[in-house]
């Protein structure tokens, strides 16, 4: 029976309420969203700003033969391009993190209900439904928080990212910017620091295990949870095998690897004190900014193979002279802890090679009056009383009680199957300093620079920031303004005799004494500088004038503040170790001094050049007082305070130095292309190096330890010789001589300033 007209007629008009009332409250919601949506549009970033975008990347610090020196960064990061990432990595992240991601448009719709229904069973948000394009987003554009505006902001963001972007651009975006723990972001410097290999070599299990710690990046690496890291890394590889990438077969066999890292640790740098003079100035130059995220590529002046000689040799002879300056001094560093070893036993520095002849820090595990038993990385060694016998103590366990961490020197290295055994003998950790810099003459590029025994234990650098009276290393400077000024010669007569100097203002006396407190009487210039004599140097300064000796000082890069007292002569005056290496350089540059510099040039991101240095050169002195003053400095290194120099058989010139209570011991010496200095003492000026440590028993023999083995392979360049030098023969006391005559040599003068030969006896014209 059909219904009746009068029936249906208010069913009629209660869905038509229904439906108005429906489109009313959606147009308000679709209204309101819309805009929520605008709002939040309009407050979101271009997302065509990444056609310009550059991540932060390293900023590489390259030696003067082409190696890594160091590297500055708060991102670790290595930008690679799409061709790059290999198909099993790329397989591998889209699995795990987005499997759709080559077919959506930013978002999954299909990921969204199945995330609200999780979270509104656990009752918060726990579970989300970000792509890879929104990931990407976040990290880019957004804070880690978690809200639904960034929600929203993220999906907005994602469609105008697939919109302006190709997905290969896209994931090459992603794989450049997520972080993989440990400082590291971007798939390359993960996979360098984990494998130590480029991406492009990683397996299928190690690539799954770096995708794996995407999850976590914090918290699940395979240092800090390796079981958690190697349980993520099978998720990995299930994934995988679901979305068809790879068989069961191939994920159950790669499930079966070990995690099979290969860390690499960056090593201790070979030239930390260089390294921060470097970072300084770029700092002070480009800004911090640029530095740590800019990418910059910079090429320095540094020679390796000088810089670790200077090293061995600088760290070798300061534990040599801190035995005779302290004696032994038990060491003050301990592993235990309440009475007991840490397990796993294990230092810093045993993460890299060391090999026999290294000095490498061991702890000591066992030991009683005759025996210590010590641990060395992997390595075991028994210590007995004649590996500490420079120590003058009786008892093993009195010098090296259990837990002690101290340094020793490798005197072998053995293996048999298992067993790793070593023969060590204790060394001494110094609290003597001393610095070493060497620079090319003719340029002024710094070659080597150590600026302290441990960079570590202090950042001062010692060879640029440390002034510190010079001694005796300042004669040359008096000398060569006498030869210039007043005409003067090496054969020029001096008196070396007692002398007393009134100061007019308060009448107080000054005198002067040789080293050795003797008297020579009348002497040659020549004999006065080989001999390094102290009243001579100040008569001469007093002969020159003070403020022309000052100037001269100036005039060969002294920037200190020098006082105008005569005891400047002696060295009372300071300077740095790169100033004093300089001076020295100019006399073997015929004059010329050329300003210090450590770095070449400075690339961009991209290889344009944004700065290069060009060697800077000033006139300091003629070129004939500057070879006359290094002929002078030879015979210091020939038959005067230098004179051991005299072993290496080679055409060094250079000076000693030494200051009052032997608190400060130079030597600074050259040869035609090649200039090093070396500074030894306390940090705390009023402690002494020993009676008797002057720089040529303190400094000199560091000097010579760097100068061999740096000039091996140097063929023997001799000092050009200015066209206005003439030589003559002289005998000792400053007349000229016969020719082979015993105590003759032939000495060099500016012409015009020779002397000439007296007549014989009875002579005449005929």
């Amino acid at each position: 029976m059909a219904a009746r007209p009068t029936e249906t007629a208010p069913r009629v008009l209660t869905v038509r309420r229904v439906v108005v009332t429906a489109l009313f409250v959606a147009a308000i919601l679709g209204g309101s969203l819309l805009g929520v949506f605008l709002a939040v549009e309009s407050d979101l970033p271009q997302v065509t700003s990444l056609e310009d975008f550059q991540p932060n990347i390293i900023t590489q610090v390259f030696a003067a033969d082409g190696s890594t020196l160091g590297e500055f960064a708060i991102e670790k990061r290595v930008v690679i391009a799409f061709r790059d990432i290999p198909p099993v990595l790329r397989n591998a992240i889209v699995a795990v993190e987005d499997a759709e991601f080559w077919k959506h448009i930013g978002i999954n719709p299909w990921r969204i209900p199945g995330a609200f229904l999780s979270n509104l069973r656990r009752g918060w948000r726990r579970e989300g439904f970000s792509t890879l394009t929104m990931q990407l987003t976040r990290i880019l554009f957004l804070t880690p928080e978690k809200t639904y505006e960034r929600k929203m902001k993220e999906v907005i963001l994602a469609f105008q990212i697939e919109k302006n972007f190709t997905k290969e651009e896209i994931f090459t975006l992603y794989c450049n910017q997520m972080y993989f723990g440990h400082g590291n972001y971007g798939v390359e410097a993960a996979s360098r620091f984990y494998y130590g290999k480029s991406v492009r070599d990683l397996t299928l299990p190690e690539a799954a295990l770096i995708t794996g710690i995407l999850q976590r990046p914090h918290a699940r690496t395979p240092i800090v949870d390796p079981e958690g890291s190697l349980a993520r890394r099978n998720v990995v590889l299930d994934r995988m095998a679901e979305e068809k990438y790879i068989t069961t077969e191939e994920a159950a066999e790669a499930k079966r690897a070990p995690l099979g890292l290969r860390l690499r640790r960056d090593p201790p740098s070979i030239a930390p004190y260089f390294l921060e003079e470097v970072r300084k100035y770029l700092e002070r130059e480009f800004g911090s900014q640029r530095i740590y995220q800019g990418g910059l590529r910079v090429y320095t002046t540094l020679d390796p193979q000088m810089q670790r000689a200077a090293v061995r040799a600088l760290l070798d002879g300061l534990r040599v002279l801190d035995r005779k300056a302290r004696g032994f001094v038990k060491p003050a560093d301990s592993v235990l802890e309440d009475g007991l070893l840490p397990d796993p036993l294990h230092l810093p520095e045993w993460d890299w090679p060391f090999a026999e002849g290294d000095v490498v820090r061991g702890v000591v595990v066992a030991s009683d009056q005759v025996h210590a038993v010590v641990q060395l990385a992997g390595y075991r060694a028994r210590v007995g009383p004649n590996d500490i016998g420079w120590t003058k103590r009786g008892r093993v366990d009195e010098v090296l009680p259990r837990g002690t961490v101290a340094p020793f020197r490798i005197v072998s290295l053995s293996e048999d199957g298992d067993a790793r055994t070593a023969r060590l003998r204790l060394e001494p950790e110094p609290k003597l300093e001393g610095a070493l810099l060497a620079m090319d003459v003719r340029s002024g590029a710094v070659r080597a620079m150590v600026g302290g025994y441990d960079f570590e234990r202090s950042e001062f650098n010692r060879a640029t920031q440390a002034r510190r009276q010079v001694g005796s290393a300042f004669k040359p400077i008096v000398y060569a303004a006498a030869l210039e000024t007043l005409g003067w010669t090496p054969a020029t007569t001096l008196v070396d005799a007692p002398l007393r100097i009134t100061n007019p203002w308060d009448k107080s006396v000054w005198s002067p004494r040789n080293f050795d407190l003797t008297y020579l009487g009348p002497i040659t210039l020549r004999r006065a500088v080989e001999q390094s004599r102290n009243v001579p140097a100040v008569k001469t300064l007093q002969a020159v004038g003070i403020d022309v000796g000052i100037e001269y000082a100036q005039r060969l890069g002294l920037s200190g503040d020098l006082p105008p007292y005569l005891p400047i002569a002696l060295g009372a005056g300071e300077a740095t170790l790169e100033e004093m290496v300089a001076a020295y350089a100019a006399f073997a540059n015929q004059g010329l001094r050329m300003r210090p510099f450590l770095i070449e040039r400075i690339e961009d991101r991209e290889g344009n050049l944004l700065e290069e240095t060009r060697p800077r050169a000033s006139d300091a002195i003629r070129a004939d007082t500057a070879y006359i003053i290094t002929s002078l400095l030879r015979g210091v290194a020939q038959r005067g305070t230098a004179a051991r120099a005299r072993r290496l058989g080679r055409p060094i010139a250079g000076k000693t130095g030494t200051t009052n209570d032997y608190t400060d011991a130079w030597f600074i010496g050259y040869e035609p292309d090649l200039a090093a200095g070396v500074w030894v003492g306390f940090d705390e000026k009023v402690n002494s190096l020993g009676r008797g440590q002057t720089g040529g028993r303190a400094a000199l023999p560091i000097w010579m330890d760097f100068w061999a083995e740096v000039t091996a392979d140097r063929p023997v360049e001799e000092f050009p010789i200015p066209g206005n030098i003439v030589f003559v023969p002289m005998g000792d006391t400053g007349q000229p001589g016969a020719p082979g005559a015993p105590g003759v040599s032939m000495e060099a003068f500016v012409a015009g300033t020779e002397p000439r030969a007296r007549p014989a006896v009875g002579s005449g014209p005929s």
